[in-house]
C-alpha cells in the first residue's frame, strides 16, 4: 500500500545534515551557489520583498553530467520546509535515493522565521492569501534557481503538497510552464482561473474520510480556515476536461483499504482513494493545520 502511493507519487522524494547557504540579505543572487556533490543544502534569496528559503536533498546517485528530474515538495499549511523535509514523516529523502530524483522543499509565507507558514492556493490559506503573496513567482524563481545550481532535467520537473500545498501545486499546474506533473494529496484544485500552458498528468490522492478538506467538498467538519474547498470529484472532473483524458475510468489497482481510478490519455488523470487515513500523508504523517 505504502509503496505503491510512494511510487506513483513518483513520477514523482529526510533532511540529515543541513548545510547552510545563503545569498546575500537584502537582494536576490542571480548566480547562486553551484552544487557539485550529493548532501542536504539550505538556501535563501530575496523575492517580492521577504527573505525566502528553500531546501534541496541531493540524492547519492547524482552526478554533474547527468540530467536529473527535480521534485518540488511542499507543505501543508501551518507547516515548513523542514516539516515535510522530515524523512519519518514524508519519506521523500528515502524515496529521492531510491528513484534518483533531486529534492526541493521551498517554505511558504511566514511571519515566525519560516514556521507556520501557508501558501497562496487561490482561496487557501490564512496569510498566504489575505497579503496576496506571489507564490507562483516564488517557487518559479526557485526553480530557475536550482536549474543554475545542478543539472536538472526540464522535462522531468515535477510537484506534489500536502493539503495547502496540495492545492498549490495544482495552482502550479495552471500557471507554471515549468511543471510536467503533480501528485497532490489531501487537497483539491481551490484555483478560480486556470489555463494550463500544456497538459499536465496528474495523479491525486484523498481519503473518503478526510475531516479537514471534505472529499465531497465545503469546509471540513475539522477545518479551521472553513474555505469552501472544491470537492474531489469536481477537481477530477475539471482536469479530465483540461487534459482531454478520457471521461471514462479504468481501474488500476484494488487493495483492502484503497482503489486508484485512471482516466487514460495524453496527459492522464489518475484518483487514489483509501477508505481511512483522514487528513494525513498514505504512509506518512499528518499535517497539522488547514
Amino acid at each position: 500500500m505504502t509503496s505503491r502511493f510512494l511510487i506513483g507519487a513518483a513520477t514523482l522524494v529526510s533532511v540529515s545534515a543541513i548545510i547552510a547557504v545563503s545569498a546575500k540579505a537584502g537582494r536576490a543572487d542571480p548566480n547562486p551557489t553551484a552544487i557539485a556533490a550529493p548532501g542536504d543544502y539550505r538556501f535563501s534569496f530575496r523575492h517580492g520583498g521577504m527573505e525566502r528559503f528553500y531546501l534541496i536533498h541531493v540524492p547519492r546517485s547524482y552526478r554533474p553530467g547527468r540530467p536529473t528530474p527535480m521534485l518540488l515538495a511542499l507543505h501543508g499549511g501551518g507547516g515548513s520546509a523542514d516539516y515535510q523535509a522530515n524523512d519519518a514523516k514524508y519519506r521523500l529523502i528515502s524515496k529521492s535515493e531510491q528513484a534518483g530524483f533531486i529534492a526541493v522543499f521551498p517554505n511558504g509565507f511566514s511571519r515566525f522565521g519560516g514556521k507556520l507558514a501557508t501558501w497562496n492556493a487561490g482561496t487557501c490559506c490564512a496569510g498566504a492569501v489575505r497579503n496576496q503573496v506571489d507564490d507562483v513567482g516564488f517557487i518559479r524563481a526557485v526553480i530557475h534557481r536550482v536549474e543554475r545550481q545542478a543539472n536538472i532535467d526540464p522535462r522531468r520537473v515535477f510537484a506534489t503538497g500536502m493539503s495547502n500545498g496540495a492545492m498549490m501545486s495544482w495552482r502550479l499546474a495552471c500557471e507554471a510552464p515549468e511543471i510536467r506533473a503533480i501528485a497532490p494529496v489531501e487537497g483539491t484544485d481551490n484555483t478560480t482561473h486556470c489555463t494550463p500552458p500544456h497538459p499536465v498528468p496528474v495523479i491525486q490522492f484523498h481519503a473518503i474520510d478526510d475531516e479537514m478538506v471534505a472529499f465531497n467538498g465545503g469546509p471540513g467538519p475539522s477545518s479551521f480556515t472553513k474555505v469552501n474547498f472544491t470537492s474531489v470529484p469536481a477537481t477530477q472532473a475539471k482536469w479530465i476536461a483540461l487534459n482531454r483524458a478520457d471521461p471514462k475510468p479504468v481501474r488500476v489497482l484494488t487493495v483492502p483499504g484503497a482503489h486508484c481510478d485512471l482516466h487514460r490519455g495524453p496527459a492522464p488523470v489518475e484518483l487514489c482513494v483509501t477508505d481511512s487515513g483522514g487528513h494525513s500523508w498514505p504512509g506518512g504523517g499528518t499535517q497539522q493545520f488547514r
